[in-house]
């Protein structure tokens, strides 16, 4: 499925998956439309790089403006490529978790990614939401089943009634890693190159396998055709950059509801 642009400069994309859900935000930002010079150019949103901190800000309040919310909505971590998972009961700053959960109407959980793997789940029935952030050591460590399991605890969340987005990240044929890294992926999320012998990981196939393998349907999880690495122009890559590049945010969220003419929409 293709992703909407929901701005002029492309500052970020809805998944069609989410796309028609009203009482719902969810969007993952591009590296256009915002104020900040290179090597972060331009829209950089990580608030823990070289960038000037008013550069980050004003990115932050053009890409929540683009998505009709504000960045005091939001709560998210410093990442830590755990697998801690954070109920939100308010937006703000934290430490220390990797997935974010929350069934709070005005707050965002999001997540900041250049390479990982950003995953939006949205559950239809009980209204609740998640945003995780799983590079090879989350994925591996499973964090998505673990952010699963919270939600189903904290809000009797099931599976069926979930809706999961995998978003841009490092692509497979880009992803080369070591054979101590390769030996911890499921046969079919890795390959050997035949003629050099490297290894190379697909993300979004084991986090998918991890969303289905936990019931959710597959018709009912969306993969964003999108790499960070190929889709540079259009995205920040740790990877390809070097390290010295920006980050985009993978944000959810249930709408506030508001009270027009007596009713409530």
């Amino acid at each position: 499925m293709a992703l909407s642009l929901v701005s002029s400069e492309a500052s970020c994309r809805v998944p069609a998956l989410f796309a028609d859900v009203k009482n719902l935000i969810a969007a993952e930002s591009t590296r256009h439309g915002g104020v900040s010079p290179a090597p972060f150019a331009s829209l950089n949103l990580g608030i823990n790089t070289a960038d000037q901190p008013v550069n980050v800000d004003e990115n932050r309040r053009r890409f929540f403006a683009a998505i009709g919310a504000s960045a005091d909505q939001l709560a998210s971590s410093y990442q830590v490529h755990g697998t801690e998972v954070l109920y939100a009961l308010e937006a703000g700053r934290y430490e220390g978790y990797d997935a974010l959960i929350t069934n709070k109407p005005g707050i965002l959980v999001g997540v900041t990614v250049a390479d990982c793997v950003p995953i939006l789940i949205y559950d239809a029935k009980q209204q609740a939401v998640a945003a995780i952030h799983a590079g090879w050591r989350g994925t591996v460590g499973q964090i998505v089943t673990k952010t699963l399991a919270c939600m189903q605890q904290q809000f009797g969340t099931r599976s069926i009634d979930c809706f999961a987005y995998i978003g841009a990240c490092i692509d497979e044929c880009s992803f080369e890693v070591g054979l101590e890294v390769a030996d911890q992926f499921d046969p079919a999320c890795k390959r050997q190159d035949e003629t050099t012998g490297k290894y190379f990981v697909d993300l979004k196939k084991a986090n998918a396998q991890l969303l289905v393998k936990f019931g959710i349907p597959e018709a009912q999880i969306e993969i964003s055709p999108f790499s960070t690495v190929i889709n540079n122009r259009d995205y920040f890559s740790y990877r390809a950059e070097n390290g010295n590049t920006g980050r985009m945010l993978a944000v959810i969220g249930i709408k506030n509801k508001q009270i027009v003419a007596g009713t409530v929409i």
